[in-house]
């Protein structure tokens, strides 16, 4: 149906046509923005966030219910259930991805990316002894910028304006979070050493973008598997030595019992199935989108809070909640200048996933049994029709 039928003949109700015609228009144009697969997209990266919260709590729970203090500890679990999943899947696995092959030829790689890795978690909670919730709710978004000026150089990613507008409605939307803590007297944590607590988080930010970067380096030129097999094989071996030479009081002073065994378990579990399912967003998407999306943690966490610990409620955290939202849809609606290209084999490894499986081509019988495509059955009944005009 034409414009011109769409819009009434009466003068009278001229403006309502008009209406109607500039609603569907502006739905058509929604629809193309607000896709099915980057519904799924930010579905999964709220659920990236969900787990880094899940994470959290645990962790809060063990430190303020239980006094453990034995963050490597922690992070030596998780690290073990890695190295015993993706690892011996690697290890099994034929071919020349197997994990000697990778080990030849990438092991320098992934050993600084695990080690970024390892040392961005401790840094990071060392820096809760130091500085307050505020600063490192702040200063914590330095891995951002810091990311994509990595995928700027290394990548080769070209953002457009409407990316860096993204970015920083997102940043906003940190602002009211933690304008909301302030407010309800939540600024947790230490002043004891401020200038020691940012310097701190700020070398966590910029190894959580160095590992974040080699993340979708990885998972964009290899297999979904090579890089959390890679990081529980040499995650497991640096936080194990890091573990022995730093935590040995702090391990012994535990008094275990099952809620504490289970605290550990579930912190665990959270960052096996993070480091599970971030490959694949990272692939569909970016890095710097991942993290975007992990903004949401902190506001996950104090919703839960909420109930677990009695925080304070304030309208602001809704306000923080969907203004990053609004950035990272924003951020992920629209397509970068230009990248590194993904090789097809890699996108349609997780095409199934994402967008379901690809149709086969039409299958049709040909003129004399035989098994022909869509293209070929055309093929062959034009030449069937001039056959018989001759």
């Amino acid at each position: 149906m034409t414009p011109e039928e769409l819009a009434p003949t009466d003068p009278e109700n001229g403006d309502g046509g008009r209406d109607v015609l500039g609603n569907r228009c502006w739905i058509q144009e929604l629809r193309k923005v607000l896709t099915w697969r980057l519904l799924k997209t930010t579905a999964m990266g709220q659920m990236l966030s969900a787990m880094i919260c899940g994470s959290a709590i645990c962790s809060q729970y063990l430190a303020t219910d239980f006094h453990v203090n034995a963050p490597m500890l922690q992070n030596f679990i998780y690290y073990a259930l890695l190295f015993l999943t993706y690892s011996t899947i690697l290890a099994c696995r034929k071919g020349n991805r197997n994990i000697l092959q990778i080990l030849k030829t990438d092991w320098w790689r992934y050993g600084l990316i695990a080690l970024a890795d390892v040392e961005a978690n401790y840094t990071l909670v060392k820096a809760y002894q130091y500085t307050t919730l505020t600063s490192i709710q702040l200063l914590d978004c330095f891995v951002i910028p810091v990311l994509m000026v990595l995928s700027w150089f290394i990548l080769k990613a070209r953002y457009r304006a409407m990316h860096y507008v993204a970015v920083v409605i997102c940043l906003l939307g940190v602002g009211a979070m933690v304008g909301a803590d302030v407010l309800s007297g939540r600024d947790q944590g230490s002043s004891s050493d401020i200038l020691l607590g940012d310097g701190l988080v700020l070398l966590s930010a910029l190894m959580y973008a160095v590992t974040n970067l080699g993340q979708e380096f990885s998972v964009k030129h290899g297999s979904l598997l090579d890089f959390p097999g890679m990081m529980g094989l040499f995650g497991i071996l640096i936080s194990g030595i890091q573990c022995a030479a730093l935590e040995q009081k702090d391990i012994t002073a535990i008094r275990w019992n099952w809620r504490i065994g289970l605290l550990f378990a579930a912190y665990a579990l959270c960052l096996f199935l993070l480091y599970s399912l971030m490959p694949l967003v990272i692939r569909l998407t970016s890095a710097t989108t991942v993290n975007l999306s992990l903004l949401t943690s902190d506001i996950f966490s104090f919703f839960f809070g909420v109930f677990l610990f009695h925080y304070t409620f304030s309208g602001l955290y809704i306000v923080s909640f969907v203004a990053i939202l609004v950035g990272f849809v924003m951020f992920n609606a629209t397509t970068l200048a230009s990248t590194a290209p993904v090789s097809p084999a890699k996108r349609d490894e997780v095409q199934g996933v994402i967008d379901g499986p690809v149709p086969g081509p039409e299958v049709k019988d040909g003129p004399d049994g035989q098994v022909l495509f869509q293209d070929q059955a055309g093929a062959a009944e034009q030449e069937v029709i001039r056959s018989t005009k001759m």
